[in-house]
């Protein structure tokens, strides 16, 4: 599953997401969804979240 369907991601799980300020290089970090900011059903670069930790990004992957 990928990070561009909104109903894919719930609050809890476990997601890689790409900074804003690390799209050019692709660094993925690894947390907890905290929060679900995109409202749209889809996204093309990904939904937006928040983690645990406060880091805000687009889910690239789910690890389930």
């Amino acid at each position: 599953m990928d990070g561009k369907a909104r109903k894919n991601i719930k609050i809890g799980i476990e997601v890689e997401i790409v900074q804003k300020q690390h799209q050019r290089n692709g660094e993925l970090t690894e947390g907890i969804v905290k929060r679900i900011l995109t409202n749209s059903p889809t996204h093309p670069h990904g939904i937006k979240v928040q983690l645990e930790t406060g880091e805000v990004g687009r889910v690239k992957n789910l690890l389930l």
